[in-house]
């Protein structure tokens, strides 16, 4: 009955649109006050000692980063670079746009903060170069996604700690997937950019204009090879990394590129702190849900359902892969992370995955959650941006989904593709 209290209670709370952070932790709330073998205090001391780890602290850093480069001028100088080499393909301009979006994920980690940086930019741009609105904003919706696939991301760093998995592992693991999956999108923008009839720039390709670009954007292309190749190459720790990132970035901003103004920086590091508390409190509530998880013993009668159902890998992590889709129209990444990893895991590595494998896919699949409804987060930044009403924009992004899904598949089927770097 126990875990009937902890679910009912918890979706309860979270159709009244009560926080998903505040609902995890009222369930846990609920359950304990239900149940004689679950102590109060002992969930507020998980709540406090499942934020107590210094692998966590690489989060409100990189989201620090991730502001300070989304303000800095960057998104302006990688998108130059970008349009350089591809605007004048046939839909050049929003490959161009894609192209950015992947650079700009493997700096901030997120996925909104990638949308809100490029789309406040890209697209007004598109629409003045002749693209439809509900085009331009599902492209960057969607590669918005990329922020937590490529790396750093945060939700890898979570999974990481969730399995005991090495995080600078899962960061290699998630290279080429991410790469992969942004040609997928770049793709499909090709074929219906020529369907549409939308053309590349007339410019003809320099070596003075590459140049130019490359040199105004050289030191923001340069973060993300400072950050992961000093954490493959054992300099420092992903957290250690993080805070670099941000010393790094805070110069590129303050005195390289001067977009930022000294007294403008009190306000991005008020925003990264709202950001950073909103995933700990979800951390920390999640950890207390997982505790009584694991008390009634409920990730082990998942996984024997799992196994009852079939013992072949591939047929499993598509059992997994239709759960995760569920749970990530209405439940936060983070949460859906930091709740499922414990559940699920032990449920793979029983039919032999390998674990960082897993991890990715996992990411991946969790990140199409980016733009289904009723959450789809990137959707409403998108929105947002382009004042685009959700249904019509949840219909433009339609066709991106699948292109999403079918890379996801890709990646179920070539776990080479994920293990090809770390071999």
């Amino acid at each position: 009955m126990t875990p009937v209290v902890l679910f009912g209670s918890f979706f309860l709370f979270m159709s009244l649109t009560v926080p998903i952070a505040i609902s995890l932790g009222l369930a846990g709330l609920v359950t304990a006050l239900y149940s004689s073998n679950i102590s109060i205090t002992f969930l507020a001391q998980g709540f406090i000692t499942s934020t107590d780890n210094f692998a966590l602290m690489a989060i409100p850093f990189f989201i620090l980063a991730g502001e300070i480069m989304g303000r800095g001028g960057i998104s302006q100088r990688l998108f130059d670079v970008a349009n350089v080499f591809v605007g004048r393909m046939t839909g050049g301009f929003a490959i161009a746009a894609v192209v950015t979006c992947m650079f700009f994920a493997a700096i901030s980690g997120s996925g909104p903060a990638t949308v809100a940086a490029i789309g406040g930019i890209m697209i007004p741009a598109m629409v003045a170069q002749g693209y439809d609105k509900k085009f331009a904003t599902a492209i960057i919706v969607t590669a918005g996604s990329l922020g937590i696939i490529i790396p750093p991301s945060i939700p890898m760093v979570l999974f990481g700690i969730s399995a005991n998995q090495s995080i600078g592992d899962l960061f290699i693991g998630g290279i080429i997937p991410g790469i992969f999956i942004g040609l997928c999108i770049i793709v499909w923008t090709y074929f219906y950019s020529k369907k549409k009839g939308y053309k590349g720039t007339e410019e003809a390709f320099t070596v003075k204009k590459m140049v130019s670009a490359l040199n105004r954007a050289k030191w923001s292309l340069l973060i993300p090879v400072i950050i992961l190749g000093g954490i493959y190459g054992g300099i420092f720790t992903p957290t250690e990394a993080a805070v670099f990132a941000v010393v790094y970035a805070a110069f590129v901003a303050l005195v390289l590129h001067r977009e930022i103004k000294p007294k403008e920086f009190w306000g991005i590091l008020a925003d990264a702190a709202v950001s950073s508390v909103a995933i700990l409190i979800i951390i920390g509530t999640a950890n207390a849900f997982g505790t009584i998880l694991s008390m009634e013993q409920i990730p082990q009668q998942i996984a024997e359902a799992f196994l009852s159902l079939s013992s072949n890998p591939t047929m499993i992590m598509l059992l997994i892969i239709a759960l995760l889709l569920v749970i990530g129209c209405f439940i936060d990444t983070s949460a859906a992370v930091i709740i499922f990893t414990p559940i699920l895991f032990p449920v793979a590595i029983q039919v032999g995955m390998d674990p960082i494998h897993f991890g990715v896919v996992m990411i991946v699949t969790l990140s199409i959650g980016f733009i289904t409804p009723p959450l789809g987060v990137n959707l409403f930044v998108g929105s947002g941006i382009s004042g685009i009403g959700m249904p019509t924009l949840v219909r433009a992004v339609t066709p991106f989904f699948f292109v999403m899904l079918f890379s996801l598949l890709v990646l179920v089927v070539l776990p080479q593709l994920t293990l090809l770097l770390l071999n």
